[in-house]
């Protein structure tokens, strides 16, 4: 399946500046797998080591939050979109 997935400014390093990706993945999980196997670099950025989404990282499936959803189990289909949002804070009020 083709999974187009969004890269966020800061990741772009990984993946010669392309904003956007096109892989083939069934679910959340094979997506991260296929851009570690790509991008060298990638996973450690999104992912803890036991596998689990960074606390700061949010991952969404056409708009939804994976937390939401069935995390790294959630099951894609053929032009889902991905976008990967590093969380940002700070600032002062």
């Amino acid at each position: 399946m083709a999974i187009k997935v969004k890269i966020p400014t800061p990741l772009r390093s990984l993946t010669s500046n392309k904003d956007l990706v096109e892989i083939t993945a069934s679910n959340v999980k094979e997506v991260i797998e296929t851009l570690e196997q790509d991008f060298p670099g990638m996973q450690e950025r999104i992912c803890e080591e036991d596998g689990t989404i960074r606390r700061f990282v949010n991952i969404y499936v056409n708009g939804e939050d994976v937390r939401f959803l069935d995390e790294l189990s959630t099951q894609l289909k053929d032009n889902d979109e991905i976008s990967i949002v590093p969380a940002v804070a700070g600032g002062a009020c």
